[in-house]
């Protein structure tokens, strides 16, 4: 049997389990109001447990990077969601602020495994020219599962309470292992279902549009943090996903605290703004690969796009500091959203722009890993400057976004693949 454009059906089963990831992550966020008054906890206690679980995504998305070179895509992605799924049922179990952080950590460390797996498998699976619009589809689960999650979990909450949520939740997971099983079989060289047009497309477009791919390089872990292309990801990353974990940690609480919003409120409006990401997310990727078809340089492209998504963030951001209703706020939230996601989509495909073979899912790693100690700092931060106003909540967010775009401009130099023992490099 042969299946024609088999990297999409890959490519939407690596979405459908963003989408889960981010049900799975959200539910506690859009449940807190209700479930702080039941456990009797406060903003600090959330910070404490939100504490955990970015230690843990910072854990996991090195450990899991490895992990996905080590083991491959296939197993990779199954022993993530596993571990994932069973730590989001163990939150049924538990009623202290220390234990929520314990299953916190173990979920982040399950669900950081999803995004080194996902670029890998995009670095497997798609030509250079498709990466961007690959990585925008699949993270445009992450926005659809914001979007779904608000509604649904508000809904479940309403019905069942938050202990039987989690476990309903936590479910998904296991039922998208049996269909990954089946259509993940092997990488493309081994594929028995993908057809030779196909293998030869992904297998020709590796090498970043270059004639000459016999000098690609796949450094080790260590050998990789002496160029400056690395630590073009890992700055970038540092400052830009702290914008995206804002929203996601923050807005339900936000939404409760400015407007007075309860559970069935939060799920009302609270997914207004993951539609805005949904549509820059497959934007931004689109976007990149449409330029380059026109001729421009992948350089060019990467740099165009990264670039949009900043300009479009930062106005928003300031924008929304002052916003008096709750509909202009989440409508203005939705373009910096927008603005995120094309800009991180671009960002989130540099390991395979520079590198190659078992270096991609470790950049990409350490890359998430620099993105959540960002997010720890701001997590942090949002209570001790949110006591009077959210007006520098959105300020700090602004002044992240400058720096992470000029992070790629000055540190990632020309975005070309990395010839081994080229001094310019270093």
């Amino acid at each position: 049997m042969k299946i024609k454009g088999l990297r999409w059906f890959v490519v939407s089963l690596v979405a459908t389990a963003t989408v889960i990831n981010y049900i799975d992550r959200n539910a506690l966020a859009v449940m807190w109001p209700g479930m702080s008054e039941d456990l009797g906890m406060d903003k600090s206690d959330y910070a404490l447990i939100l504490t955990f679980f970015m230690v843990g995504y910072a854990v996991g998305q090195s450990l899991f990077g490895k992990v996905f070179d080590m083991i491959g895509t296939r197993f990779g992605f199954l022993l993530s969601i596993v571990v994932w799924s069973a730590f989001t049922a163990a939150h049924a179990i538990v009623r202290t602020a220390g234990a929520f952080g314990l299953v916190r950590f173990g979920l982040a460390v399950g669900e950081a495994g999803n995004w080194p797996g996902a670029t890998k498998a995009n670095a497997e699976w798609f030509p250079v020219r498709q990466r961007a619009l690959a990585q925008g589809i699949f993270n445009s689960g992450a926005s659809l599962g914001a979007v779904i999650s608000v509604p649904l979990v508000a809904w479940l909450y309403l019905m069942l309470g938050w202990q039987a949520t989690f476990v309903v939740v936590a479910s998904l997971g296991i039922v998208w292992i049996v269909p990954w099983l089946v259509v993940y079989r092997a990488d493309p060289e081994h594929h028995p279902w993908i057809t030779e047009e196909e293998r030869a497309l992904i297998l020709g477009g590796r090498a970043a549009g270059e004639a000459d791919s016999s000098d690609l390089h796949a450094p080790s872990w260590l050998e990789m943090m002496r160029y400056r292309q690395s630590w073009a990801v890992i700055v970038s990353r540092f400052f830009l996903d702290p914008v995206w974990w804002l929203f996601v940690s923050w807005l339900p609480i936000y939404l409760a605290d400015q407007f007075g919003f309860d559970v069935k409120q939060i799920g009302l409006f609270a997914w207004v703004p993951y539609v805005g990401a949904a549509a820059g997310s497959v934007f931004g990727g689109w976007l990149a690969g449409h330029l380059m078809g026109r001729g421009w340089s992948v350089d060019k492209a990467r740099k165009f796009t990264i670039t949009l998504g900043g300009v479009i963030m930062l106005p928003s951001l300031l924008a929304t500091a002052t916003a008096a209703t709750p509909l202009l706020a989440v409508l203005l939230i939705a373009l910096i959203l927008f603005g995120f996601q094309i800009a991180i989509g671009n960002i989130q495909t540099l390991p395979s722009d520079f590198f190659s073979g078992k270096s991609v899912g470790s950049l990409a790693g350490v890359g998430g890993t620099a993105a959540v100690l960002g997010v720890i700092i701001t997590i942090w931060l949002v209570p001790l400057i949110t006591q009077e106003s959210y007006v520098p909540f959105f300020v700090m967010g602004a002044l992240l976004v400058p720096l992470a775009v000029l992070a790629v401009w000055l540190l990632g130099g020309r975005i070309e693949p990395v010839r081994a023992h080229d001094p310019k490099n270093n």
